[in-house]
C-alpha cells in the first residue's frame, strides 16, 4: 500500500477503527484501508491494541491514531459534504446525530467521536457565492436552522 503524500490525522481516544468503518459505511467514496496494531505497549494501550488505521473519507485519505485522552476534537477541524437536496442531507444529517452524534448549528453536526461536519446543502453554498441580497437573506435563514432546510434556502433567496 502505497503512503499517501499528505493525510488528515485525527486523534481518537480508542475507537479509531470503530469511526473509520462506520465514514466507510455510511459515505460514498470511503473505506478502510488498513488496521495497525501496536508492536509493544505504549501510553494509552498494549501490545496488539489498535494503534492507527488508514481510512479514506469521500476520496480524502486519512489516519486514525488511538492516542488516549490527551487531545480532543475540536470544531477546529471539521468535514465539510456539499449534499445536492433535502434527502442526501437528511441521510448524512440522521446518520451522524443518529449514531450517538449531537446536532449543532448552522448545518454543524458532531460524530459520537467529537469529529465535526459541516452537512451543507449546495444551494446554500451557491446562494452565498451569488452574493449580495441574495446571500444575507439565505445566511438570515441559514443562522435559524441546525440541519439546513433546502426548501427554506431556496425561499430566502428567492425573497
Amino acid at each position: 500500500m502505497a503512503i499517501p503524500r499528505n493525510r488528515v490525522c485525527l486523534w481518537y481516544d480508542k475507537d479509531a477503527e470503530a469511526a473509520a468503518r462506520f465514514y466507510a459505511e455510511t459515505f460514498p467514496d470511503s473505506r478502510v484501508d488498513a488496521v495497525f496494531h501496536a508492536p509493544s505497549d505504549f501510553p494509552s494501550g498494549k501490545a496488539g491494541d489498535v494503534l492507527t488505521v488508514d481510512f479514506t473519507v469521500l476520496g480524502i485519505p486519512c489516519i486514525g491514531l488511538n492516542g488516549g485522552t490527551a487531545f480532543q476534537q475540536s470544531e477546529a477541524f471539521s468535514f465539510q459534504i456539499a449534499t445536492e437536496d433535502q434527502e442526501e442531507t437528511d441521510r448524512y444529517w440522521n446518520a451522524i446525530v443518529g449514531n450517538g452524534g449531537r446536532e449543532s448549528e448552522c448545518g454543524w453536526c458532531k460524530d459520537r467521536w467529537g469529529v465535526s461536519w459541516q452537512i451543507t446543502p449546495r444551494v446554500l453554498t451557491e446562494a452565498l457565492e451569488v452574493g449580495g441580497d441574495e446571500a444575507r437573506r439565505a445566511f438570515a435563514a441559514m443562522m435559524t436552522m441546525q440541519k439546513i432546510d433546502v426548501a427554506a434556502i431556496e425561499a430566502a433567496r428567492r425573497g
